[in-house]
């Protein structure tokens, strides 16, 4: 692997930390009691970056975004990580009923909403939900949508609500996520529903692998806990849920994988995309 291309990263690192630290620390010299809340000053610093980088970021995965959301995307969608909404810009809203943006930082909710309601999607109608707990936690998740969508005798539906989850450079920053997705796609996911997925990943050649578990430490630290080096794609790949006899089977009736057209195999931040439908 190329030295330059092993340090290249750096540039966009540094970049991310001079654009969100002033900001960030001017924050916390007008409320001093920020420093008592590292998680508040966290989606402070991530909320500066985003600011910057997230149409960027957007930009260029369009031609994927393209390829994937807007063909299959369908019913009521699930965005998990949805930062600024800008999964919204592909849906076809002659075939999604609900757009369902989950983002912990609530600091991102007016740019969601904005975005959605260029796309046509609503609070007031109920065709958006923005819900601010994390894709761990599926109670909160089903709560909510069921509280949403109540039945005609006004029970709470017991099926798995959604048809359609996707996640958008989201895996590599979701705590235990070969639980959190495997709990997500049993207890969220309707059967034969999609999974939906757009992840840099741990690459599949070593020495571009070596370089990523070796500078992971460092861009967790300055992004917000997203590591370079999770082979989300083979998370998703290989994920099991048990069946009616408690035993491991495999997820999917259906999957495909494929990689980013045009992308340099020594990129540290290597993506893979897929469609997965479940059992």
């Amino acid at each position: 692997m190329k030295l330059s291309n092993a340090f290249s990263f750096l540039q966009d690192l540094w970049l991310g930390i001079t654009i969100a630290f002033l900001p960030t620390l001017k924050s916390i010299l007008r409320n001093p009691m920020l420093l008592l809340s590292p998680s508040k000053i966290s989606q402070l610093y991530m909320t500066n970056v985003w600011l910057v980088f997230g149409d960027g970021v957007d930009g260029n995965a369009k031609d994927a975004k393209d390829t994937l959301i807007s063909p299959y995307a369908s019913g009521v969608v699930l965005d998990i990580g949805a930062g600024h909404g800008h999964t919204v810009r592909y849906l076809d809203r002659a075939r999604v009923s609900r757009y369902i943006a989950l983002e912990p930082n609530a600091l991102m909710h007016p740019h969601i909403r904005a975005q959605a309601d260029d796309a046509g999607f609503h609070e007031a109608d109920g065709t958006l939900i923005i819900l601010s707990c994390g894709a761990e936690d599926t109670k909160a998740i089903l709560s909510t949508l069921a509280l949403a969508s109540p039945t005609e005798n006004n029970s709470q539906p017991s099926a798995a609500p959604v048809d359609t989850i996707v996640s958008i450079l989201t895996l590599c920053t979701v705590p235990d996520p070969e639980r959190t997705v495997a709990n997500m796609v049993r207890d969220v996911l309707k059967p034969g529903g999609q999974f939906l997925m757009y992840e840099h990943v741990l690459s599949a050649r070593s020495d571009v692998a070596w370089w990523q578990r070796f500078w992971a430490p460092l861009w967790s630290v300055g992004f917000d806990g997203c590591r370079m080096d999770r082979a989300s794609d083979v998370l998703m790949r290989n994920l099991k849920l048990k069946d009616e006899d408690g035993k491991n089977v495999g997820a999917w009736r259906e999957m495909r994988l494929w990689r980013k057209e045009g992308e340099d195999e020594e990129n540290l931040f290597f993506h893979s995309i897929g469609r997965f439908i479940r059992i």
